[in-house]
């Protein structure tokens, strides 16, 4: 584990090498600066882990390394449904198993945030990287890519604004939940405050690849957080095309979400969606066009969850989606998903956590009128850093 106190140490180190190289060169004041350089990285580490900000500063912009190390271990009983519990294989011929375990480390991640104050506000970037690559390869890929200037502008890839990123239901599996906005994706975002505990959001972002268009999308969102009661409501509006890219139709959709903590360690959180040609930005991933037309949907997620003294947290979550036209998996095809994520984690120590889920996914086939469900079981040790 790379503790932000060791952290500081390696930038330090990093920093200072480069640096002396040059130092027989220079004169007396840039010893000096070296000098202080040494006894500021000193008096950082002498502050102790639990002191520390975590931070190291060269000139005026901090860094600090964020990240974790991530152990999945999973056994899915019917369908073979790979790293993530991916709900719309199940029922597929060529996906079915007897028993199937399977173990990744792919979801671990690293990041690096920045942060340095100007005369148009604290200018902050976001570099963040996890190892979940194409075609199952443990191989770095890009999450998040961004520059944000005062609290009001972000620039660079993040998650949509259309995503309702405080009420987003908790799992140990990579997706979580069918019914839900999931999209990482460039954009300019313009963010301000109503209030002490409101704000809105507007932004130009890039459409999902799936959703086979040149043209940007536009979001609006509205939330109001004051710790206990969150209400979000989320806009979007785009055109997307089908696989041929000759039939184009309009793309648009509206999140309403909520949750509330009515109770002494509980949380009971709502999500409710609905467009047009938006299956793209869901989890349950609809196609948006089918035979020329616009492919409706609408899908919601429900949890519950409850702390348990100081280390324990439980909880249970429902995702589903409804489309008009099906979407072809290969042999089959479905117009309905299903999901049920049951968890429990276990705080073993202040960074490590250790976590058990039940995952269930039910999806349907409108050519032979049949519904197929499978089950996976997943354990996994997630260390923080």
């Amino acid at each position: 584990m790379i503790t932000k106190r060791k952290t500081a140490s390696l930038l330090a180190a990093t920093a200072l090498s480069v640096t002396c190289t040059l130092a027989y060169a220079q004169d007396a004041n840039t010893q000096a600066e070296l000098e202080k350089l040494r006894l500021r990285i000193e008096a950082l580490e002498s502050q102790g882990p639990n002191a520390t900000p975590g931070e190291f500063r060269i000139g005026n912009t901090t860094l600090d390394v964020y990240g974790y190390v991530k152990a999945d271990f999973f056994y899915d009983f019917d369908f073979d449904q790979g790293d993530t519990a991916f709900v719309n294989v199940i029922g597929e011929p060529s996906a079915e198993t007897s028993g199937t375990f399977g173990a990744t480390v792919r979801q671990s991640r690293i990041g690096l945030l920045t942060s340095t104050p100007s005369a148009i506000g604290d200018i902050g970037g976001q570099l963040e990287l996890d190892l979940f690559a194409g075609g199952g390869a443990a191989e770095l890929r890009l999450r998040h890519a961004n520059i944000r200037i005062g609290d009001q502008w972000l620039i660079g890839q993040f998650w949509t604004n259309f995503q309702p990123l405080d009420t987003y239901p908790t799992s140990v599996e990579f997706n979580g939940p069918v019914g839900i906005a999931f999209a990482r994706v460039p954009q300019v975002r313009y963010t301000n405050a109503f209030s002490e505990n409101a704000e809105f959001a507007l932004s130009i972002e890039e459409n999902v690849g799936s959703s086979n268009s040149d043209d940007p999308v536009f979001t609006a969102s509205a939330e109001y957080n004051d710790g206990t009661y969150v209400a979000r409501i989320a806009g979007l509006y785009g055109r997307a095309q089908d696989d041929a890219g000759i039939n184009e139709v309009d793309q648009w959709g509206v999140t309403l979400s909520g949750s509330a903590r009515l109770w002494q360690g509980g949380l009971f959180q709502v999500n409710y969606v609905t467009g047009q040609a938006l299956g793209p930005w869901l989890i349950g991933l609809g196609d948006a066009v089918v035979n020329g037309e616009a492919n409706d949907v609408d899908g919601f997620t429900v949890e519950l969850r409850q702390d348990i003294g100081p280390k324990w947290n439980v909880g249970i979550a429902y995702g589903y989606e409804d489309y008009d036209l099906a979407t072809s998996t290969g042999d089959l095809a479905f117009t309905e998903l299903e999901t049920i994520h049951v968890n429990a984690f276990y705080q073993a120590t202040e960074t490590l956590t250790l976590s058990a889920e039940y995952i269930y996914g039910e999806r349907n086939d409108v050519n032979s009128g049949d519904d197929f469900d499978g089950s996976r079981v997943q354990v996994a040790a997630q260390l923080n850093f």
